[in-house]
């Protein structure tokens, strides 16, 4: 037995309900608190005043009830969803995209919360976006990451669906003259990434420097984020006018990712040189058994801060080989 508070003309109304195999029987007796009050109310209408209440309190519905107003409005019976998620089963051979009618009917109604598996099903059978259905159930999509990893690594495709960028610029902005970018912004506005990835060059990647990766400070400071050019893995033998116009390479080891500059000592030797105001010394690989080169970095963007450093470090310490 179940006590629910519903609406009536004068006061609250307590359905008193009996449950039985997913259905309301019709012995469902609805009556007013007030004993002067006489109101009763249909057995037919009692699931659509119990379905009003299971709306939360900021007025949007439920997951569950979402789900179903989608099912319906695709013209989808409990059994068709089935039949349907049979189908993914065998597509991708895992029984666990089954979703049968009775869990399908709870999570429509007892606000079960489906498996990453069933959801993705939803996904495919309703013709939505996967990530539309987290976000129905508090998940969002594009939120900021949390933390700072020590260790540089190559940043991963988080693949928001959309993102703002700048549609209208000011029509005095010249790329020739130093400028104030944000106030040179006319218009921000929503575009589809699916849109933009054609602009993407595909020899190019991205890498984040650690938070503990001081190989090039303070040329790169720790936390920055590299672009990177895959098509150009030949380290330039130089010489070079300045420290900025030498190469920068990122590079991949059986421990992680590193970033520095670079010199051959022969065929089967790389030097991974640091920055002499590092305090850090040079590193000696085999290749291509100990490091290959992921690229040449080709952008550097970061954040200046007041402290980058931890703590003064020592004099560099002698070369190592490895």
């Amino acid at each position: 037995m179940a006590q629910r508070q519903i609406l009536c003309g004068c006061q609250p109304l307590t359905a008193t309900v009996a449950k039985f195999a997913g259905f309301w029987k019709k012995s469902a007796a609805l009556y007013c608190e007030n004993g002067m009050c006489e109101t009763r109310v249909r057995v037919s209408d009692l699931m659509e005043m119990l379905t009003k209440v299971t709306v939360s309190k900021e007025g949007a519905m439920l997951p569950g009830q979402q789900l179903r107003m989608l099912r319906e409005r695709l013209g989808f019976t409990l059994r068709d969803v089935e039949l349907a998620s049979l189908e993914l089963v065998q597509r991708y051979e895992n029984p666990k995209y089954w979703i049968p009618q009775s869990r399908l009917s709870n999570i429509e109604s007892k606000g079960i919360i489906p498996n990453i598996y069933r959801l993705q099903a939803f996904a495919l059978i309703y013709r939505c976006c996967l990530l539309e259905l987290l976000g129905w159930y508090g998940i969002q999509a594009g939120a900021e990451p949390a933390g700072e990893p020590p260790n540089t690594y190559i940043a991963r495709d988080l693949s928001p669906e959309f993102c703002d960028v700048p549609v209208s610029l000011d029509p005095l902005f010249d790329p020739r003259r130093t400028s104030h970018l944000r106030r040179m912004i006319q218009e921000w506005g929503a575009r589809a990434f699916v849109n933009l990835r054609k602009l993407q060059a595909q020899e190019f990647t991205y890498g984040y420097v650690g938070t503990e990766d001081y190989t090039l400070y303070p040329l790169v400071l720790p936390g920055s984020l590299l672009q990177i050019d895959t098509a150009r893995t030949r380290i330039e033998p130089g010489p070079w006018k300045s420290e900025f116009e030498r190469p920068i390479y990122f590079l991949e080891t059986h421990d992680g990712f590193l970033f520095g500059w670079c010199a051959l000592l022969s065929t089967r030797e790389l030097q991974l040189q640091a920055h002499h105001l590092s305090g850090l010394a040079a590193r000696v690989y085999r290749l291509p058994d100990q490091i290959e080169v992921v690229g040449q970095v080709v952008g550097v963007a970061s954040k200046l801060r007041s402290a980058t450093l931890n703590g003064p470090r020592g004099p560099a310490a002698p070369r190592e080989r490895i």
